[in-house]
C-alpha cells in the first residue's frame, strides 16, 4: 500500500475518533467511566519534563486549555518517541502505522491516561485529529532516514512534525476565523521546526540524519560530514554561512506565523508569542555565532525564557487594552 493511501487511511481513523468522542466522549467523563483528572495530571507531567520551551507558554493558559494542550504534546510526545526508539526500523514503522487505531474504539483503555485526556480535551474543543496522521507521517520519513533534495521537500517535512502541531493547537485555542488562521499557524511550525533543524545540526548528523536541502549543501560547497565526535569536515566558513542562509528563510517563516497572534483571544496569543518569542531567540543566537551552535546544542537559560514569557503576557494584554 502507498504511502499516500496509508496517509489518507490514518486522516479517515482520527477524524472518526474525533467525531465519535465529541459525540460521546464528554459525557463519559462525567459519568466517572475514566479518571479525568489523573490522566490530564500525567500528561502535564509530560510536558514539564519533556517539553519545558512549550511548558511556558502553557503556563499562560487558562487551565482547561492548558490541560487540553498537555494531552495533544502527550499523544506527539509518543509519536516521536516511537520513531526515535530502538528498535528495527520496521518494527518502529509498524508501530507508527498502529497509532491511528489506538483511536479508533468507541473509549480508550482506562489505563492509556494520554488517550483518556485527549477524548476528554476531543470533547470540549474541535482539536483537528487528522492533523495527527501527519505527524506520523513525518516521523515515518525520520525513520526512514528521508533526505530532501529542496527546501520546498523540507517545507512539507515540516508541515507534518510541527505545522501539525500548530494546527492541533489552534483548534484548543480557538479563532473566529479558521480557514485564515489554519495556514499561519502551519506557517508558525514551519519556523520552529528549522530553528529545531539548525539547533541540533550536530546530533542529527551523529544519528546519521540530514535534513538540510542538499540543492543548498551543494550551493554553499558543503556536505555536512563529520567525524565520530561530530566535528565537521566541511570549512567553517561555508558551514557559517549555510547556517545564516537556512536562519534567514525561518525568520520569514516567523514572519509569516506571527500573523495570527491577532486572530487570537489574549492567553492564547501569549502563549503562542511565548513558545514562538523563545525560538527566534534561539534562532537569532544560532545565527549570530552558528560555530559555537554546530560544536554543541544551544539553549536559553530559564531566566531568558521567563523573560520572553512576561513579555508576551504584557504585550498580549497591551494589544487588547489590557
Amino acid at each position: 500500500m502507498g504511502g499516500t493511501t496509508q496517509k489518507a487511511i490514518a486522516a479517515m481513523m482520527f477524524d472518526r475518533a474525533a467525531s465519535m468522542w465529541r459525540r460521546q466522549g464528554y459525557a463519559a467523563a462525567e459519568d466517572g467511566v475514566v479518571g479525568i483528572d489523573d490522566a490530564y495530571r500525567h500528561c502535564e507531567q509530560i510536558m514539564r519534563s519533556q517539553a519545558r520551551n512549550f511548558s511556558y507558554g502553557l503556563r499562560l493558559l487558562p487551565a482547561p486549555k492548558r490541560r487540553a494542550l498537555s494531552a495533544v504534546y502527550a499523544l506527539a510526545r509518543r509519536i516521536d518517541d516511537i520513531a526515535d526508539g530502538d528498535g528495527p526500523a520496521e518494527q518502529r514503522l509498524d508501530r507508527l502505522a498502529a497509532v491511528p487505531e489506538l483511536l479508533g474504539g468507541v473509549t480508550p483503555a482506562r489505563s492509556d491516561l494520554v488517550l483518556v485526556a485527549l477524548l476528554e480535551a476531543a470533547g470540549r474543543y474541535p482539536i483537528p485529529l487528522p492533523a495527527f496522521a501527519d505527524l506520523v507521517d513525518g516521523c515515518a520519513a525520520d525513520v526512514r532516514g528521508t533526505t530532501y533534495a529542496t527546501f520546498e521537500d523540507l517545507v512539507a517535512y515540516c508541515r507534518c512534525v510541527a505545522g501539525s502541531i500548530g494546527r492541533l493547537s489552534l483548534g484548543v485555542f480557538g479563532t473566529d476565523d479558521v480557514e485564515k488562521a489554519t495556514p499561519l499557524a502551519d506557517a508558525l511550525g514551519v519556523a520552529l521546526q528549522i530553528t529545531n533543524i539548525l539547533r541540533d545540526l550536530r546530533e542529527d548528523r551523529l544519528a546519521r540524519r540530514v535534513y538540510l536541502p542538499a540543492q543548498d549543501l551543494e550551493r554553499f560547497g558543503c556536505s555536512l560530514d563529520a567525524d565520530a565526535d561530530g566535528r565537521f569536515s566541511d570549512p567553517p566558513e561555508r558551514l557559517a554561512r549555510l547556517v545564516r542562509f537556512e536562519a534567514e528563510r525561518a525568520r520569514d517563516w516567523f514572519a509569516t506565523g506571527m500573523r495570527l497572534l491577532p486572530m487570537l483571544d489574549a492567553r492564547s496569543a501569549a502563549c503562542t508569542a511565548t513558545m514562538a518569542g523563545i525560538y527566534r531567540c534561539l534562532l537569532d543566537r544560532i545565527a549570530a555565532d552558528p560555530g559555537r551552535a554546530l560544536a554543541a546544542r544551544m539553549s536559553l537559560t530559564t531566566r531568558e525564557k521567563s523573560m520572553v514569557a512576561v513579555r508576551a503576557l504584557v504585550q498580549a494584554r497591551r494589544g487588547r487594552g489590557g
